[in-house]
């Protein structure tokens, strides 16, 4: 990377362990959400660097396959170490590239960290077995073994925490990774790299591209050198990079869409729901792949729960994530803010609504108030939509039956929430819903030692736990006989 500023770096392509401008000299401009203004530069890969990337890959896997799991554990853990070392720096570079507030930008920083320690740790215990054989005179074993090359697609909404989920868990297994990162929001994957490549993984063991993502998606699974795909985004493109793996057999997780419902039932303590379901809400503007949505509130709650929302959206300071004070940034692109106006404009014409909020907010920057919509019909598209931005929409229900059935209504199932005080009623939601995540009478609180994925449309595999691991893993089944 090469400085064009104090405080924000222009991104380079890491291949082969070095950082090289792309071999067509092209470049992307990188702008701040907060201001519009061009920040620094990224460069654009072209064919040929990818296949030096991925010829990199080949030769990097070669290497860390064969390095003992407790020696991949130590590199793995230095290079947490010095992630946590140049926290305060490159929360500073995401928070002027992404927008989320400074606080909010070191918290994922600092997670990346200990994500990446417990992998590290995790892949110490990958272990095989013996299996007792029929006939005595040989010897079974099941061996777990890297599956190779990784080539990994993550979003720009947490622009670590997307990447460290995929890495920990290849590295730890022995695999090499590939990652075509954001190009909106460049210089913090690649200060992440950065701390792997000075901790001493092998040369091409970690490597990272940027540029046009129709085509460097369909170059890298299609090429032979990659064995698994790893993707974190939208579900209509998670398909179509899904039935690209599937046609040339490669091992796919998808961590696609979600719509979180939030149910405050009936006996549920209205003050935790709005503190815990409000703060999850408004997390880096709401652009969370398991942020609140849809809340449904028992008709008895609404109207409290409503002016609760209402006075904590109000409350929070909307600006410049660099500004001290400053708990809602921009959204992250001007994409966005153009997607919240069209489902405000719906909303209105189907009924709901506007307790607070509904509009941009400034001539500059990407910036959206925090809103709350009330009444909303179940055919608003904020109902069916993942809105993706900074608005919770509220619908009252009367039974807990039909509060789940709503949950379970659309084709997603990555998280959900509850806030409820009776253990039976919390037993029956988590039997019921469907979902690869459920969090009731807290915010969301994903850790590293579990699953993290979802299910029907919101994907497959997981990317926290054990079972992280799995999908990166071989099982080869080897008798010995007369020896």
């Amino acid at each position: 990377m090469t400085e064009t500023t104090a405080s924000y770096p222009d991104t380079r392509l890491l291949i082969a362990g070095e950082w090289r401008d792309a071999a067509g000299g092209k470049k992307l401009a990188v702008a701040n959400p907060a201001t519009g203004q061009t920040i620094g530069h990224v460069a654009q890969a072209s064919i040929a660097d990818l296949d030096l990337a991925l010829a990199a890959a080949q030769k990097g896997f070669e290497a860390w396959k064969n390095t003992p799991a407790n020696e991949r554990a130590t590199t793995m853990r230095k290079a947490a170490g010095l992630l946590r070392e140049r926290a305060d720096a490159i929360a500073r570079m995401m928070t002027q590239e992404q927008g989320k507030p400074l606080a909010e930008a070191r918290v994922e920083v600092l997670a990346g960290a200990d994500i990446i320690e417990w992998f590290a740790d995790e892949g110490r215990r990958v272990y095989g077995r013996i299996v007792p054989s029929r006939n005595l005179a040989a010897q079974q074993l099941v061996l777990k073994e890297p599956v190779g090359p990784v080539a990994a697609f993550t979003p720009w909404n947490f622009p670590i925490n997307q990447i460290v989920r995929k890495l920990g868990a290849a590295l730890a297994t022995g695999c090499s990774f590939l990652v075509k990162a954001p190009e909106e929001t460049p210089a913090s994957p690649a200060a992440l790299l950065q701390t792997f490549v000075d901790a001493g993984v092998p040369a091409g063991t970690v490597g990272l591209v940027f540029g046009d993502p129709a085509e460097i998606s369909s170059y890298l699974i299609a090429s032979p050198i990659i064995r698994k795909v790893t993707f974190t985004g939208s579900t209509p493109v998670g398909k179509q990079l899904a039935a690209l793996a599937g046609q040339h057999m490669k091992r796919v997780t998808m961590e696609l869409g979600g719509h979180a419902p939030v149910i405050v039932a009936e006996d549920a303590d209205v003050a935790l729901a709005v503190k815990a379901a409000g703060g999850a809400k408004f997390r880096n503007a709401g652009q969370v792949c398991i942020s609140p949505t849809r809340f449904l509130v028992h008709s008895s709650l609404r109207d409290e729960f409503a002016a609760l929302l209402v006075k904590h959206a109000q409350g929070l300071k909307l600006g410049d994530g660099l500004v001290a004070g400053t708990s809602l940034g921009p959204l992250a692109n001007g994409r966005r803010v153009t997607a919240m106006a069209k489902m405000m404009e719906d909303a209105r014409a189907k009924g709901a609504k506007i307790a607070t909020g509904g509009e941009r907010v400034g001539s500059s920057g990407n910036f959206f108030a925090p809103t709350v919509l009330t009444d909303v019909p179940l055919d608003a598209d904020v109902f069916n939509n993942e809105p993706f931005g900074p608005v919770a929409a509220i619908r009252a229900f009367d039974t807990l039956d039909e509060a789940i059935s709503e949950a379970n209504r659309l084709p997603f199932g990555l998280a959900g929430y509850a806030f409820t005080k009776s253990i039976k009623t919390a037993h029956i939601l988590g039997q019921r819903l469907e979902l690869g995540m459920l969090w009731i009478n807290q915010p969301a609180t994903p850790s590293p030692e579990m699953p993290f994925g979802g299910v029907k449309d919101s994907g497959y595999g997981s990317e926290g736990g054990p079972e992280a691991l799995e999908s990166y893993l071989v099982t080869k089944s080897v008798s010995i006989l007369g020896i």
